[in-house]
């Protein structure tokens, strides 16, 4: 029997897997880190709060996981300021090669910290087991009920223990950002890419191979406090609206950043991504406003 998850595991991170050997996912897919600083600046302003609602300790923590070319931990470094610059301490946590860039920590393993750790588009690539249904496997039981015969899907089991591990390091919050999916709208997304464009997953380490995140599974793990919203949603909570103002250089500055934004907010695309917010020790209400509940969006779901 074909073993997937060891398959993937070895497509990604084996000796010649196409993480181990330094590929960087910006190279491949286009990511929100990539896009421009709005991101950085909006989880800058995340953790901020973060900070506030612990007290302001003498070292703040911002935890990059699954840091690729370490694009997002080293915009956060770099935007911050004051009180909170001189206290941060930006770690990114790697199994590639890393790469070096001032103020910016790297490990391969993910660290207890006091402060803010985000997974982006992190859980999508840890890969899972493959079933065909009908199947007994417990996760698929409760997480994915309406497997048919016949179809397959991906086993969530080890998302849904890295998460839990993940979130039980912090103090503060964790958050993750992915595409995914929920009990009512389970579909196999398994998939690949490779130099920009979306190619059939094969398991020689020439592309990267990622799968939906099932985020009502990989919440349930972690327990405790937590809200699933829309990156659309909490960009604007977090004050990262695209409002163009000025005249001259100031309008051109500002209609760029507006298009940024409004890429990054796009409900048919980066907008539709969800974020799963846990509270770890700090109220979740004292981070996001109430917002709506995120939900799929189905033309993530295109496979090749």
């Amino acid at each position: 029997m074909f073993d997937w998850e060891a398959a993937w595991h070895a497509a990604l991170y084996g000796p010649s897997g196409f993480f181990a050997r330094g590929e960087k996912p910006s190279a491949h897919f286009r990511t929100s880190p990539v896009v421009g600083p709005e991101l950085a600046a909006a989880l800058l302003e995340l953790l901020s709060r973060v900070d506030a609602a612990l007290g302001f300790p003498p070292v703040v923590d911002f935890v990059d996981v699954g840091a690729g070319g370490g694009e997002l931990a080293f915009a956060v470094r770099s935007l911050a300021s004051g009180s909170l610059a001189s206290r941060l301490r930006v770690t990114a946590v790697e199994l590639g090669p890393p790469v070096e860039l001032p103020g910016v920590h790297w490990t391969s393993s993910v660290p207890s910290c006091v402060g803010l750790l985000v997974g982006h588009e992190w859980l999508d690539s840890i890969p899972c087991p493959v079933v065909t249904g009908p199947s007994a496997d417990p996760w698929i039981t409760r997480w994915w009920p309406s497997l048919r015969p016949g179809e397959q899907a991906e086993v969530g089991a080890p998302r849904d223990a890295a998460w839990a591990s993940a979130v039980s390091s912090v103090r503060g919050a964790a958050l993750a950002i992915d595409y995914g999916h929920l009990v009512s709208s389970r579909r196999f997304t398994l998939t690949g890419y490779r130099n920009g464009r979306q190619v059939p997953p094969v398991f020689d380490g020439s592309c990267d191979i990622t799968a939906h995140v099932a985020f009502d599974s990989c919440a349930a793990a972690a327990g405790g406090p937590f809200v699933l919203v829309s990156q659309r949603d909490a960009l604007a909570a977090l004050g990262v609206t695209g409002d163009v103002s000025g005249s001259g250089w100031e309008w051109l500055e500002s209609a760029a950043r507006a298009g940024r934004v409004a890429e990054l907010r796009d409900p048919r695309g980066l907008g539709s991504f969800g974020w799963l917010l846990h509270g770890c020790g700090v109220a979740v209400s004292d981070l996001l406003p109430e917002l709506p509940p995120w939900r799929p969006n189905p033309a993530s779901f295109s496979v090749v």
